[in-house]
């Protein structure tokens, strides 16, 4: 006995793929370079903040830990 076969034409696929249209370009790799420029700057600028920060109380420190009283920073009048 001989199983019978099934062949299949060349031109025919076994699973038919839908029509896809090309897309439209996009902004997506903009608006993916523009959240990171964001985020760089706001990382920098908050680094700058504490950097200012940490610089201030460590030379407030450096004054009080030298037994110095008038260590606070006056401002001159404009």
């Amino acid at each position: 006995m001989s199983k019978p076969e099934s062949r299949s034409e060349p031109d025919e696929e076994p699973h038919p793929r839908p029509n896809r249209q090309p897309k439209p370009p996009s902004g997506g790799d903009r608006r993916g370079a523009l959240a990171g420029l964001i985020i760089a700057v706001v990382i920098l600028g908050v680094g700058w903040w504490l950097a200012r920060d940490l610089t201030a109380a460590s030379k407030m420190q450096d004054c009080l830990m030298s037994g110095r009283s008038n260590c606070n920073v006056i401002e001159p009048a404009r």
